[in-house]
């Protein structure tokens, strides 16, 4: 299994374990919490049939990487994606992220630039930022610390209650997704750390505003109007403001994980993003 090192916790390596399959031109997934890079699935088997390179990768703290508590944060979060991008000598790469995968994308863009990158892709998009700012727009600080107390009481009892949210599942279970999925998507945040869910949450107050404008590449949006993790109007329609040369999609009727209920949209506007997309770089204004 391959696993790529940054930094220690307590001396000892924090393993960032990743798959790359297929030939082609790269596309580096970046998946949401809490979940971790097979959860790419619906999109990694139509990226493979249509000839591109696909790697995934599992955040600290998840999946098969290392189990580590500190330090985290986005700016540990996005070196960790310049590590593995400078691992595999990637160049003319597609970063694309999913809810916290899109944050990651922003400060990637803002801390280490994009001149690895051809484009790219935010799929239900953190925006500007979480946390309720003065403008209005956002959660106030008492919504992070009631997830954080709901993880500590009983970390089993959120996820599950989570990804019913995530899916809106009064809405989608049994048509859109199964009970399956919901499972199996808990079985894998169950697997996660438990520090590393709590310290995720606290991650999530960061603000990308200086971020996003560092992206100059053509940059692809997607966000279901039914988002009730990140809706829409905290999400997806406040990122052209930082980022005018964005194209944004939104997937009407979509919940947050729109990557598996609405993957006929999905799948498709991606693979055309790819398809059309140059690389061209956007002069700032």
């Amino acid at each position: 299994m391959p696993f790529v090192t940054n930094g220690t916790e307590n001396g000892h390596p924090i393993e960032l374990y990743y798959e790359d399959h297929g030939a082609g031109r790269p596309v580096v997934l970046l998946q949401g919490y809490p979940l971790d890079g097979a959860a790419w699935e619906p999109q990694t088997l139509a990226l493979l049939d249509a000839g591109y390179r696909v790697i995934t990768v599992d955040r600290r703290g998840f999946g098969r990487s290392t189990r580590v508590a500190s330090p985290f944060g986005y700016d540990e979060l996005a070196d960790d994606v310049a590590v593995l991008l400078e691992h595999l000598d990637l160049s003319d790469a597609t970063l694309v992220g999913f809810s916290m995968g899109t944050a990651e994308v922003a400060r990637y863009a803002g801390r280490h630039g994009t001149g690895r990158l051809r484009s790219a892709v935010m799929i239900a998009a953190f925006g500007p930022g979480l946390l309720l700012g003065e403008d209005g727009v956002g959660f106030p600080d008492a919504v992070f610390t009631g997830i954080q107390d709901a993880i500590r009481a009983d970390r089993h009892q959120y996820l599950e209650n989570y990804f019913l949210q995530h899916y809106v599942a009064e809405q989608n279970l049994g048509t859109r997704v199964s009970e399956a999925t919901l499972r199996a998507d808990t079985t894998v945040g169950a697997a996660a750390g438990a520090a590393a869910m709590l310290s995720c949450v606290a991650a999530w107050k960061e603000d990308f505003r200086s971020d996003l404008p560092a992206i100059d590449v053509p940059l692809l949006v997607l966000h279901g109007t039914e988002d009730r993790n990140i809706p829409i109007d905290v999400g997806a329609r406040r990122i052209p403001q930082y980022v005018p040369h964005a194209t944004v999609v939104e997937v009407a009727g979509g919940p947050h994980g729109i990557g598996v209920t609405h993957r006929e949209i999905v799948t498709p506007a991606l693979l055309e993003f790819l398809a059309e997309a140059t690389g061209q770089r956007v002069p700032r204004s």
